[in-house]
């Protein structure tokens, strides 16, 4: 088959110049709408299709699968992979890919940045001077919790905890990681490993980096925020599921924790009437983590080549189902 007859369908606008560079070899029909197609819009969408480009928003399930014969390769703009059913596309021969190691440093930026807001109540701070409630200088004002010298723990030390680790060097901070992976000879320049009842009874701030699977499926709940201490700080740029919300917003309301920084939620975009947008003492992101203008392009370029490559038969760069 001519590669021109080669159909990809692509559930959104990505940045960069990637998808031209698709079209110029396949043909391109691209969701042209900000909101993700929805669910049976998807289905009839790619039922004729060779390739899909989707996000995380997108759904690609057995039942999508199985609708849509010709399908070869699924390409993930995102290191996640939750939203796709791997075992119906393994069984079909469908190869899988996603774009990890592009958005290392720009996730462990935005990580750090939530530890920043969160302890230091900048969120806050800045809303306090808009609504013109800055009266005077006052040693009582806003205060919050110091960043170098304190504990970090770190859930999950793949590659964005690495390299969140390697930012706290720069404050000073004690670094704890629990981890289920095997160790790497940088690991112990990093921090010391330990279990994860010990890193959340001793840190003041735990970030977390873990994928979504039904292991770590609500890993941090009311017995694990209670173990937390009283000042310490939750940061979570990985899943919104890993964390049982429920839990959280009272562990907020009660004072069993500090504060948390979110990029990610349970159910996005997040319910307005959420009981966590109330809560106290935490700031919320809109699942940011990866958004900077070179990394999104990159992300779109290695989603590109990876369908490219499954469309030719050829292995992935990254690929996530293997065949």
């Amino acid at each position: 088959m001519n590669e021109r007859d080669l159909r990809v369908f692509v559930t959104r606008r990505l940045p960069g110049d990637a998808l031209e560079r698709l079209a110029q070899s396949v043909t391109v029909d691209l969701w042209p709408e900000d909101l993700p197609p929805p669910y049976d819009e998807l289905r009839r969408r790619t039922a004729a299709v060779h390739g899909i480009i989707a996000l995380l928003t997108d759904r690609i399930d057995a039942a999508l699968v199985d609708g849509a014969p010709l399908l070869r390769v699924v390409s993930n703009v995102a290191v996640g992979h939750d939203n796709i059913d791997l075992t119906a596309a393994a069984r079909r021969g469908i190869r899988v890919g996603n774009t990890p190691g592009v958005l290392t440093e720009t996730t462990a930026d935005l990580a750090f940045a939530l530890i920043l807001a969160a302890s230091r109540r900048i969120v806050e701070a800045d809303r306090f001077v808009r609504n013109d409630n800055w009266r005077t200088w006052d040693p009582s004002l806003l205060l919050g919790h110091d960043v170098h010298g304190a504990t970090l723990g770190i859930v999950g030390f793949g590659a964005i905890g690495r390299a969140v680790a390697r930012r706290a060097g720069g404050f000073g901070m004690r670094v704890l990681y629990a981890t289920t992976r095997d160790a790497t000879a940088e690991d112990a320049h990093l921090g010391a490993r330990v279990d994860l009842d010990a890193l959340l009874r001793e840190a003041a701030f735990v970030s977390l980096h873990v994928p979504m699977t039904p292991h770590t499926a609500k890993m941090i709940g009311e017995r694990e925020l209670r173990m937390m201490r009283s000042d310490a700080v939750l940061v979570n740029t990985s899943r919104g599921g890993v964390v049982d919300q429920d839990a959280l917003v009272r562990a907020l309301n009660e004072g069993w924790i500090a504060g948390a920084g979110l990029d990610v939620v349970d159910v996005e975009p997040i319910p307005r009437d959420d009981p966590l947008l109330h809560a106290p003492n935490v700031v919320l992101l809109p699942h940011i983590g990866s958004a900077s203008h070179v990394t999104r392009a990159r992300m779109a370029a290695l989603a590109v080549d990876n369908c490219l490559a499954g469309l030719r038969g050829e292995p992935l760069l990254h690929e996530v189902c293997r065949l």
